[in-house]
């Protein structure tokens, strides 16, 4: 109990010193945020290409590249609208070792938008993987996923768009739309897998490791 007095007084001087935030943020949010377990709200059609949900989109699109992440949904910025984001470069994937890129079934993705999506399952083949998450941050687990799906949905434009993906880049499609409907990983995974990502630096630092909610 002293330690969590200890957490919960450091915790609270951050709220004056950093001043109050509103919605689209610059950050991603972190499980036990209400937003993320809300099942978002429709955009209407002919609002897409408003101001405030060009804003979101941008924002989903600036917080991708900041946090070099593969997709990103509008919970995970504080807001309540169904829309998702994704993006998987060569770049990024020429970093990632080539037997997990072919076991994986990895491809470039380029950035692609997606509003009101509807998920059409193609493969009923559930594929389990391990999984992390930007919004649980530090941590990993085993996901069962469908091999491959459609999504369908309205892109920045407000044109209807349709998109078959399959294996990894179906994962994080199916990742994004569960976000969309108030889901996490964690509800879906093989909870004997769930561990930290940094364990092992954990015990070298003698537990002084901290975890960072933020990218440098």
């Amino acid at each position: 109990m002293g330690v969590m007095r200890k957490f919960l007084n450091w915790y609270g001087r951050l709220g004056p010193s950093h001043g109050k935030t509103l919605p689209p943020y610059e950050h991603v949010v972190q499980v036990g945020d209400p937003t993320l377990r809300k099942v978002s709200e429709l955009v209407p059609i002919p609002s897409i290409k408003s101001e405030s949900v060009q804003k979101v989109i941008k924002k989903l699109e600036c917080v991708l590249d900041k946090y070099g992440s593969l997709g990103m949904s509008a919970p995970q910025i504080g807001v309540n609208m169904r829309i998702f984001v994704m993006k998987h470069t060569n770049k990024q994937i020429s970093y990632t070792p080539k037997e997990i890129v072919k076991s994986r079934g990895m491809s470039a993705v380029p950035f692609t938008v997606f509003i009101n999506p509807k998920l059409k399952v193609i493969d009923y083949t559930k594929v389990v993987h391990s999984e992390g998450c930007e919004s649980v941050q530090g941590y990993l687990a085993e996901v069962p996923r469908y091999r491959e799906v459609e999504v369908t949905g309205y892109n920045s434009e407000g044109e209807i768009t349709s998109k078959i993906f399959k294996d990894w880049p179906a994962r994080i499609a199916q990742h994004e739309i569960d976000h969309l409907d108030g889901k996490l990983y964690i509800d879906r995974m093989d909870r004997k897998t769930f561990s930290c990502t940094c364990w092992e630096e954990v015990n070298l630092s003698k537990g002084k490791l901290v975890i960072p909610f933020h990218p440098e």
